[in-house]
């Protein structure tokens, strides 16, 4: 039997202080396995952005345990955590995120350099290229559209190679037809590297293409 690569466990997720506290997430429970496609669906503030910034331990949880290839990212540090992202992890956000200062190359490469990858040019090139942008390696974010913007973001998350890819509403800033070939892009990436993938959308149509569809409800899986 396959052993999870992400388990929750009790996971719950309190943001603000005192009597201004509020329940986000309430003793989730989840495993997924290597290689597994999982949407996230469920009605704006039910706590799917929430689940996976737990994921992605861009928050942690305030009670239960969240393990992610064997690490509890509970117990580790800030330090630790975005090491480990670096290391393991794509994640794509509806907001393109992009140094507005950088070309689309220096974008994709930095991370790549970060970890000390001495192909890292060479490495976001390509990925520049298997996202349609070969011919806009040297413009900067201002001077590209948001579906062009969001295809450097692809390339970016993509580039390390990841374990686990992390999306979070990535069409929602574009146009249907734009947003259909983001998806599809994703999905392309997502098989190039056999990264285990988890989306959060309100597409049911882009919900369906996912091994498994997971819906959050107030802040409990139902």
């Amino acid at each position: 039997m396959t052993k999870p690569i992400i388990t929750l466990t009790d996971a719950c997720l309190t943001l603000g202080h005192n009597a201004g506290r509020t329940e986000i997430l309430k003793g989730i429970d989840m495993n997924v396995n290597m290689g597994e496609t999982v949407s996230l669906t469920g009605p704006s503030g039910s706590g799917k952005s929430s689940l996976l910034m737990l994921l992605g331990g861009l928050e942690q949880a305030t009670a239960g345990s969240v393990h992610v290839l064997g690490h509890d990212l509970g117990a580790m540090g800030e330090d630790d955590l975005a090491r480990f992202r670096r290391d393991n992890m794509g994640i794509v956000f509806q907001s393109f995120h992009l140094i507005p200062t950088m070309t689309a190359l220096e974008n994709v490469a930095t991370p790549l350099e970060l970890a000390g990858a001495a192909d890292a040019f060479e490495r976001a090139a390509q990925e520049l290229d298997a996202v349609g942008l070969s011919h806009r390696l040297d413009h900067y974010p201002s001077q590209m559209s948001g579906g062009e913007q969001q295809r450097v973001a692809l390339a970016r998350a993509a580039a390390p190679r990841p374990n686990i890819l992390l999306a979070d509403e990535p069409t929602g800033n574009l146009d249907r037809t734009t947003g259909e070939g983001i998806m599809d892009l994703l999905f392309h990436l997502r098989d190039r590297h056999g990264a285990t993938l988890i989306l959060v959308t309100h597409a049911p149509e882009l919900a369906e293409r996912c091994d498994r569809i997971l819906h959050i409800q107030d802040g409990l899986l139902t």
